[in-house]
């Protein structure tokens, strides 16, 4: 009976160590690749991710792998909604630009209609 009480106290502390070694590598590992620049994920990736499974010997290209493809329409996805917005922003300050001129030419315009002087006013000013 002593036996098995030791034998199981024995796995429940390697199980605690075990526990507390795998998880502090893996916290230091990803502290280590943010602090590098690379990617949390080393598989994200890399040239084992990126690079194709084989070449022609003829050097054709070789196709798109299915992530690559994925990644290449996320990409464009996001280059066209750059685009948008930059054209957004570009009418939206034109159009303020717009709005200010013409407030302005309304200022002129109500300055320049206002009643002038006459006469011996009129003369002064000359």
């Amino acid at each position: 009976m002593n036996l098995i009480i030791t034998t199981s106290v024995y796995r429940s502390q390697a199980k605690v160590a075990a526990r507390i070694f795998s998880s502090s590598s893996v916290a230091s590992t990803k502290n280590w690749r943010v602090s590098k620049g690379l990617s949390v994920n080393k598989n994200a990736e890399g040239i084992l991710t990126d690079g194709p499974d084989y070449t022609f010997l003829d050097g054709r290209p070789t196709p798109l792998l299915h992530k690559q493809k994925l990644r290449m329409l996320k990409q464009q996805g996001h280059a066209s909604r750059i685009v948008e917005l930059i054209s957004e922003l570009d009418f939206a300050k034109d159009r303020y630009q717009k709005i200010q001129r013409e407030n302005e030419a309304e200022k002129h315009r109500i300055i320049s209609s206002r009643l002038k002087p006459k006469g011996n006013a009129l003369l002064k000013n000359k």
